[in-house]
Formats: C-alpha cells, sequence, structure tokens
C-alpha cells in the first residue's frame, strides 16, 4: 500500500448581479448582489492506484448532465476516471439555478437556468479539479464527528420538531506532512434557509460562515460543505430569526463543533481508497387528474388565506403557504405531462446515480436529490464502517425530495411537489448499502 497524496483547489462561482436566485421559485428574485461569496471548493485524493475528486458547490441543485459534461472533460484532460469524480450541493436557497425549474409558473412560461453561468460554473469546476491534481502534496487524512444539536439551537425535523435528525457534525480533514491542514470537508445535514423569499443578495447561507470559522482556525485549508440527508431538516423550528446574524450564529456552531473534531482526529497516511457507482431508475408516481390537481390547489389557496388573514401563528401561516405551493407544483407537473411538455428536472436526472467512496473505514456514499432523514439513518444503521457520511445532491438533484411512505400518508410540501413515488427511497437506500458494502 503507498502513501497517499492530496491536492485542493477553490475558486469565485459568485452569479452576476441580476441573475435569478432559486430556493423559492415561486417567489422570483434577481439578485441586487453578493452579501458574501460562492465558491466550488475540491479536495483530490490518491493512493497510488485510485484517484477520487470530490467538489462541492455553493448552489441549490447541479443537474446530471452537467455533472457528466465535468467528468469527461477531466477524463480526457487528466485521465481521472467519471466514476472517481463526486460533484454536489450545498443547497443555498440564495445561489443560481443549474438545473431544471420545479414550479409551475416557470414549467408554464418556459423558464430556463442561465447558460452562460452554468457553461462559466463547469469550466471552473474541470479548473480546479486539474489544479488540485497538479498541485497534490504527501499528505494525512483523518475524520470523525463533534455533537451539535438541538441543546445549542440547532436543528432539526421541520415536519416534526421532535422528529428524526442527525445532530453531529462530520468532517474529513487532509493535512501536509508538516501538520498543517489543507482541507476540511464539512457534512451537517440542515437546509440552508436561514435567509428567505425577502433575500435578494446572493449568499451561502449558514456554510458561509461555517467557511469563516474553518477559515480562521486553520487558514491554509480550503473548506468544503457537503450536506447532509436533509429533505426533512431545516431550521424551521429552531432558529433565532431569519437574517445574517442567525445565518453567522447557526454557521459558527456547526463549525465550532467541526473544528473540534478536527481537534482529535488521528491522521494516518497508508490508507486504502476505493469508489464504486451504480445508477438505477427513477421511479415516477401515479399524479391524480387535472381536474382533481386544481381542486386540491384552490382548497389549500383558501386555508391559507384563512390563516393568513386570521392572525394565525407564524409558522400556520408558513404550512399552509408551503402546503400550498407543493399543491400548484404538483399541478404544474400535471399540465406539463398531459400536454407533452418536457420537464427538465425529469428528463436531464434519469437515471439515478449512487457512489461509495471508501477511504480507510470511512464510507462517502453519495446520493442524488434531496432525501428524507430516515432513510440515511437507516443507511448508516446497516453500513458496518468506522464512519458514513451521506452526501446528498451529489451528482444529480432528482425531480423531487425522496420522501417516505409515511410522509406520503401525512402530505406537505415536501411529497406535494415531488415527481418521485414514495417507493424509490427504499430502493435507493438499498443500493447505498450494498455500494458500501461492495
Amino acid at each position: 500500500m503507498k502513501g497517499l497524496t492530496a491536492g485542493t483547489a477553490i475558486v469565485d462561482i459568485t452569479p452576476r448581479e441580476g441573475l435569478e436566485l432559486g430556493g423559492y421559485p415561486h417567489f422570483p428574485r434577481h439578485n441586487t448582489g453578493a452579501h458574501d461569496s460562492l465558491y466550488a471548493g475540491c479536495l483530490y485524493l490518491n493512493h497510488g492506484t485510485t484517484e477520487v475528486v470530490i467538489v462541492t458547490l455553493d448552489i441549490l441543485f447541479f443537474s446530471k448532465k452537467h455533472v457528466a459534461s465535468v467528468r469527461e472533460r477531466v477524463r480526457k484532460l487528466t485521465g481521472i476516471p467519471a466514476s472517481s469524480i463526486m460533484i454536489s450541493c450545498s443547497h443555498t436557497h440564495s445561489g443560481p439555478w443549474a438545473s431544471g425549474r420545479l414550479d409551475i409558473e416557470s414549467l408554464l412560461a418556459g423558464v430556463e437556468q442561465d447558460a452562460e453561468y452554468v457553461d462559466g460554473l463547469i469550466g471552473k469546476i474541470v479548473g480546479i479539479i486539474i489544479e488540485a491534481k497538479a498541485k497534490a502534496f504527501e499528505a494525512e487524512i483523518g475524520f470523525g464527528r463533534e455533537y451539535c444539536g438541538k441543546e445549542q439551537g440547532i436543528g432539526g425535523n421541520r415536519r416534526d420538531p421532535e422528529g428524526l435528525c442527525d445532530p453531529y457534525s462530520y468532517v474529513v480533514a487532509v493535512r501536509d506532512l508538516s501538520g498543517t491542514v489543507r482541507s476540511v470537508l464539512v457534512n451537517y445535514a440542515l437546509h440552508p434557509t436561514v435567509l428567505h423569499e425577502d433575500s435578494t443578495l446572493v449568499s451561502a447561507d449558514y456554510p458561509c460562515y461555517i467557511r469563516k470559522a474553518i477559515g480562521e482556525k486553520f487558514p491554509s485549508a480550503v473548506m468544503l460543505f457537503a450536506q447532509g440527508t436533509s429533505g426533512d431538516q431545516s431550521t424551521r423550528y429552531f432558529r433565532q430569526g431569519q437574517s445574517f446574524d442567525e445565518a453567522e450564529r447557526v454557521g459558527r456552531t456547526i463549525g465550532s463543533a467541526a473544528i473540534a473534531a478536527v481537534g482529535g482526529l488521528k491522521f494516518v497516511r497508508d490508507i486504502g481508497i476505493k469508489v464504486v457507482s451504480e445508477e438505477i431508475p427513477i421511479s415516477i408516481r401515479r399524479l391524480p387528474a387535472r381536474q382533481v390537481m386544481e381542486g386540491r390547489v384552490r382548497e389549500a389557496e383558501a386555508d391559507y388565506r384563512h390563516k393568513l388573514e386570521g392572525n394565525a401563528s407564524y409558522l400556520e401561516v408558513q404550512n399552509a403557504n408551503l402546503k400550498l405551493l407543493g399543491a400548484e407544483d404538483l399541478l404544474g407537473y400535471v399540465i406539463m405531462l398531459q400536454e407533452g411538455g418536457k420537464i427538465e428536472l425529469l428528463e436531464a436526472e434519469k437515471p439515478a446515480e449512487v457512489q461509495a467512496i471508501s477511504i480507510g473505514e470511512l464510507k462517502l456514499i453519495g446520493l442524488p436529490g434531496e432525501v428524507f432523514m430516515e432513510f440515511g439513518l437507516d443507511i448508516k444503521s446497516r453500513v458496518d464502517a468506522g464512519l458514513v457520511i451521506i452526501n446528498e445532491l451529489a451528482n444529480g438533484c432528482l425531480p423531487g425530495y425522496v420522501y417516505t411512505k409515511k410522509a406520503q400518508e401525512e402530505g406537505g410540501y415536501e411529497t406535494d411537489t415531488s415527481l418521485l413515488d414514495a417507493q424509490f427511497g427504499y430502493g435507493l437506500v438499498d443500493k447505498a448499502v450494498e455500494l458500501a458494502k461492495r
């Protein structure tokens, strides 16, 4: 077994002023400037026989077809196998679109992602992968986790404040042989939605402040943020506001936990690396008739208006609003498919890819889409490893949330706005476990 080499690189991917922001698609927002910069970070690993590339992006979605473009260009230029490259999104709701759309307004109007921005983004990602490999150095790696949950005012499940969550800040850190930390990957399961639809400023949301905290402690380190299974996780029941100050509180709390985790790591140099990747079919739900969905939209709109005008609590109004938005999205899908329209978020993401990277006793599993916490915890309970980290929105974004059967029975925004059927997530989990064990 040969010693580990690693390389890092980072590039600014902040969009130009005026480019539309994603994340709150029913509330069109053309950005009025940047509060903080967005970044693409890269970590390259090589133990002599296997190369692995991990790229994280401060954006909402990155389509599978764009991942394919990056991989092919990198393969031709460097020889790195396409299946060894993992590209994922932080899922900030204050960054640009780089995928198909899901909201009824954009679907019916034919609004698409900005081609100029996406083309530039693809070029920048290819560039940092090439740079990271070219600047590889002899390295050591360590991985671990630190508790960071409700007790710190950080959470949690957005459908049920007492529901399932994963209150750990996971880290993978790389240092050179002089002991200088050169990269820290932080993984946490929480929607970056501290900032809401009233903000028109570009921002990485709370991961911006994880980066600041890591940078202050380890100034030579490139920070990568990998989103955990956060399909049903957000700050909704736990935040103290929806401001940049609150984003900073959340981010620095998670960052402090990550720094503590790095401080307790055991770094090793002689470590094996393996990577496997497979695709599975995307299974689509049976959609209601258009007339049925139009009725559901009217009912949801009436309930939202009733709560809005009846001085209901903020959370009651917000949940009613989300129910309405989900019903509208599903109606949009019905209309598009009924009229033979193209839904890019479906067509460009098929089939779904599951990827597993083994680094010693660490299993890093990449899943496409926004995945409910129950699935993430199930994978971790079934994979026998020293540490399991799940990176969602990896190598694609899927046409909607990966939700559970229980969530389907309960209804809500996540299930209403998804084209996937309730069985799909269970197959995704089985494939992830199979690959991790292999």
